[in-house]
């Protein structure tokens, strides 16, 4: 491929961003965009000198990869279909409401030998990548994903939503896998669980607290983690990790704590992202976040959710 054709399916608030970053990179052709929303594709598509289509099919045969931004519950019909057309996907997470859906979208990619990337987004954050780099030994996460109340994403509860993204990160640096959970929800301002809190034990000791909320007053990125002898802070919307350590003394006495903070170039993560997408659909970089781990964090999340209702119906159902 000298120029690669891509499309977008959905774009409300985060969809028309796929689309603004398709439009300025190199050697990239957005050919159209797609929503069932009425007259949202027309307003989209004119600025960025791109076409409005009415449904997705339309651009079958016109596009080498898409991006699908849709509602959750829509991600394996619309993906399964565009890898049995012989088109990458890259599938906004989580990549699925169910397992079972999951694995019809990873069986599709491997049957046509096509991408498919969930689009994990916090991987590309640059303070993330600094932090893969130094993180060997967890022994200990805690994590507050807080926002303000958006109409956005109301498909979905807060687990999936939110937490998905601390627990596709927690998962990318603990390699040991997970033994117990357990976790409270509640419903608030919609009839899903909006705010949920998580601990994740994991086989070789190591502990995660997790938090999510889109019903809060302030918005919060952190994650915080425990090794040997370090205390690490990553701020996600800062883009910043710092680290604290503890230097002994030579001569002997009492140890100190010294801190540094890593202060990578600020990117924007979904260029990034997108980047790293055609990269291998263009067959020269692997696939960051594969379907197989987005069904991971998708397979946790559905274990904390599940716990969250239990924990949610025992409350409602006391007098």
């Amino acid at each position: 491929m000298d120029k690669i054709r891509v499309g977008v399916i959905g774009v409300g608030a985060l969809g028309r961003h796929h689309a603004r970053v398709y439009s300025s990179l190199p050697d990239t052709e957005l050919v159209g965009v797609v929503d069932t929303f009425p007259g949202r594709a027309e307003e989209v598509a004119g600025p960025l000198g791109t076409k409005a289509f009415p449904s997705y099919a339309d651009l079958f045969g016109k596009v080498d990869a898409v991006s699908i931004a849709t509602p959750t519950i829509l991600h394996a019909e619309i993906g399964e279909r565009f890898l049995h057309e012989g088109i990458h996907v890259l599938v906004e997470k989580p990549i699925s409401h169910t397992l079972e859906d999951a694995d019809r979208l990873i069986r599709a990619a491997k049957q046509n030998d096509r991408v498919l990337q969930v689009g994990h987004l916090e991987r590309f954050n640059p303070a993330v990548q600094r932090l893969r780099e130094i993180v060997h030994s967890p022994r200990f996460f805690e994590t507050h994903r807080l926002g303000l109340f958006s109409p956005r994403s109301l498909d979905i509860d807060v687990i999936l939503d939110l937490m998905i993204h601390d627990l596709d990160i927690i998962c990318l640096l603990v390699a040991s896998p997970v033994v117990q959970v357990s976790a409270v929800g509640i419903a608030i301002l919609t009839n899903r669980i909006d705010i949920a809190n998580a601990r994740i034990h994991f086989e070789d000791g190591c502990v995660a607290n997790v938090t999510a909320s889109r019903v809060s007053m302030e918005k919060i990125r952190k994650l915080r983690l425990f090794q040997k002898q370090e205390y690490i802070s990553l701020d996600y919307t800062r883009q910043d990790v710092a680290i604290y350590s503890l230097r002994h003394n030579p001569g002997g006495g009492i140890p100190e704590i010294v801190g540094r903070t890593l202060t990578p170039e600020k990117r924007e993560p979904l260029q990034l992202e997108l980047n790293s997408f055609l990269m291998a659909a263009r067959g020269t970089e692997s696939v960051e976040c594969s379907g197989e781990e987005g069904r991971k964090a998708l397979a946790l999340a559905l274990q904390i959710l599940a716990q969250a209702e239990k924990a949610q119906a025992r409350e409602i159902d006391r007098p």
